[in-house]
């Protein structure tokens, strides 16, 4: 199917912003990329604003479909290995081709929404299949404080794949095995600094780039 015009126009603009940085990001620029007339891109979106917003909506669209689909193909989580190869599988997905296009557009996106409220809303870890794997995994296990727990262990591997896209490679198995060893440990996790929001609070905590 044949996506409609501001689709279109959002795909452009995250593979602008990708190729040129967050600077090139422009109407004309969307424009250029989409092949369309001079003026198509403010015609729909009138601000720069606007066109952010957009571009991080179908971002956050593109990723949900990515994961919902990883999901759906790995085997239920039952065991340590399970969880590590899934998570395995995340980080080259977020490391190579479009993969690693949205994974740059991700990160510049983050950086913009700290100065913009309605680009951090949308960016908050939303709820998903593979969200919700892990979490029912850790709660198998019966660790405490579950929902820190699994916010905490798929930051960490976002932090992973931030350090791999700089710096390249892949995520080494033994940090994701390390991670997961981690997030079933006994005992309290650590509690979130004073005065910080619950982890629970959609919408209200800093925004993870990592949206399994």
């Amino acid at each position: 199917m044949t996506p409609d015009r501001r689709t279109l126009l959002a795909d452009a603009a995250l593979d602008v912003l990708t190729d040129e940085g967050i600077r090139g990001l422009t109407h004309r620029a969307v424009d250029r990329r989409a092949a369309l007339p001079p003026g198509t891109t403010s015609a729909y979106f009138r601000t720069r604003a606007a066109l952010l917003t957009a571009l991080v909506t179908r971002l956050v669209q593109l990723d949900q479909a990515e994961l919902q689909a990883t999901a759906e193909r790995l085997p239920p989580l039952r065991t340590v290995e399970d969880v590590v190869y899934g998570i395995l599988q995340l980080t080259r997905q977020r490391l190579t081709g479009e993969g690693r296009r949205r994974s740059l557009a991700r990160y510049a996106c983050a950086v913009e929404s700290v100065r913009d409220p309605e680009l951090r809303k949308i960016l908050v870890p939303h709820e998903n299949a593979g969200r919700r794997a892990v979490r029912s995994f850790l709660a198998a296990h019966a660790v405490p404080d579950v929902d820190n727990r699994t916010h905490t262990l798929l930051t960490c591997i976002d932090g992973l794949v931030f350090d791999r896209l700089v710096s390249g490679g892949d995520v080494p198995r033994e940090a994701v095995e390390g991670l997961v060893a981690a997030a079933l440990r006994p005992g309290r996790s650590p509690s979130p600094p004073s005065g910080s929001p619950a982890r629970g609070q959609q919408g209200k905590t800093t925004p993870s780039t990592d949206e399994l």
